[in-house]
């Protein structure tokens, strides 16, 4: 049964819907097939998120929690959007290079590409359960049509899009394909994540944090095909070309986070490798494997962080030391004197990072990368209960948990620094708004915050049942 404009408008819908909308009425005409393709996509996940309730219970999702679908979908293809609207106002005034334009075009479509994947995979999944419960439904013929037109329409304005940008058609059609394996390595890593990690999130927060971390990485692996090729191939003989002018600061942020997440796929293929070797040895005692355990991974880690991640750094940007050592001139030479910062509640996060924001943002965008880095060593150490400290920070972690975290993985840390950097890192460069900094600090500190007291004493009053 379809449901009715007003059934199927609640809060969180009508704010993405007014999100979209404030940045859509501001674009271009030059950017008239990004918008046109994000509205598509609007239209595409609200029609996914309607269908999906009931339909999805192959996933294990945060309990309580609605599907988010839409939001996840839409918040990082509109993030891009205003930040290429940015910089074609920037090249407009010739205050930037044409690669940066195009760049952050390739971005949108990656980002787009990853969440139109995934909305593809949850259609076909709905549509599939539907017609196994009642193969003579014809919604669920009427579901697939509409599915299938949306994908068409974005998949026409995408080509075209591309190709406006490409010298050539083999160009495009690298791109295209560049495109294909975002969506498809966004579907895969989503499948890992919610099944890997069950009743940890919604749907919505699985699909936003999985086209992050695949948006992320495949700018890491482009940016590193591209240094690769200028290295083994003579310069006037190759145009690959790819990326904007990188920051020590942005590499060294890049490299630490996605060596991280690299260094926990590749630790637990160690220890399962170990334990194959090992699992004969029944004699040793629980303590010696812990011990032992630890020591693979301290090991491990120490060599990813002192070798593997500042070598790709290296490569990619030619730095002239270590960076460790490029980390620790910097720290060195920070005329602010140090001190220890407890984030207590979430105004004194406004206290504590404004000043340096206004007056060194450049070692606060560093600092936000190396607390990051820090907050997903403890979690690994957490999870995998890394003797000594594994129960130890389980324990303290547990103290400050909400209803969003679970014994699995606990995401409300990383939820509050992110919201805090991201603005930041995502301000880097070209930057005609001087607030947009200063977004995510100030809604941590000052909105969520009163959110919080007006939700406290109204939180009765809703707009309905389901938002």
């Amino acid at each position: 049964m379809v449901a009715s404009p007003l059934t199927a408008m609640n809060g969180e819908r009508a704010v993405v819907f007014f999100f979209v909308f404030r940045v859509l009425s501001s674009l271009p005409l030059s950017l008239l097939p990004h918008a046109l393709s994000l509205s598509l996509l609007s239209v595409f996940s609200l029609f996914v998120e309607i269908r999906a309730d009931g339909c999805l219970s192959l996933f294990k999702t945060r309990p309580g929690a609605s599907s988010g679908i839409m939001l996840g979908a839409v918040t990082l293809p509109t993030m891009m959007l205003s930040k290429l609207i940015q910089l074609s106002r920037a090249f407009s005034l010739q205050q930037i290079e044409i690669g940066e334009l195009e760049h952050m075009t390739m971005q949108f479509w990656a980002a787009s590409a990853c969440c139109c994947g995934v909305l593809i995979f949850l259609s076909i999944l709905m549509w599939r359960t539907s017609y196994n419960k009642n193969p003579h439904f014809s919604c669920s013929v009427w579901d697939a049509k509409f599915s299938l037109s949306c994908v068409i329409l974005f998949s026409v304005v995408c080509c075209i899009s591309l190709a406006t940008i490409s010298h050539t058609g083999f160009n495009t059609a690298l791109k295209l394909l560049w495109l294909l394996c975002h969506g498809f390595a966004a579907v895969k890593l989503i499948q890992h994540l919610l099944n890997t990690f069950p009743c940890c999130a919604s749907i919505g927060e699985a699909l936003l944090l999985t086209s992050g971390l695949v948006l992320y990485f495949g700018d890491m692996l482009a940016c590193t095909i591209s240094k690769v090729c200028r290295l083994l191939v003579s310069p006037e003989l190759v145009s690959i070309r790819y990326g904007i002018k990188r920051s020590e600061i942005g590499i060294i942020i890049q490299g630490v986070l996605l060596g991280l997440l690299i260094f926990s796929a590749v630790f637990k293929f160690v220890i399962h490798l170990w334990e194959y070797f090992w699992r004969a040895d029944n004699s040793e005692s629980r303590q010696n494997k812990e011990i032992r355990r630890s020591l693979i991974f301290f090991a491990s880690l120490g060599f990813n962080m002192i070798v593997v991640a500042p070598s790709w750094m290296m490569i990619v940007l030619d730095f002239d030391v270590h960076p460790i050592l490029w980390f620790y001139n910097i720290s060195k030479n920070s005329k602010i004197e140090r001190i220890l910062l407890r984030k207590y509640y979430h105004l004194l996060a406004v206290s504590m990072f404004l000043p340096a924001l206004i007056y060194q943002p450049k070692f606060l965008d560093l600092a936000f990368g190396a607390a990051l880095a820090v907050f997903l060593v403890l979690e690994i150490i957490r999870v995998w209960r890394i003797w000594p400290l594994g129960q130890l920070v389980h324990q303290f972690m547990s103290a400050f948990t909400d209803h969003r975290d679970s014994d699995i993985l606990i995401v409300s840390h990383f939820s509050l620094l992110l919201g805090s950097a991201l603005p930041i890192w995502m301000s880097s460069g070209f930057n005609d708004r001087p607030l947009i900094p200063f977004a995510g600090i100030l809604s941590l500190g000052i909105g969520d915050t009163m959110a919080s007291m007006v939700g406290h004493k109204y939180g009765v009053l809703r707009w309905s049942k389901t938002g």
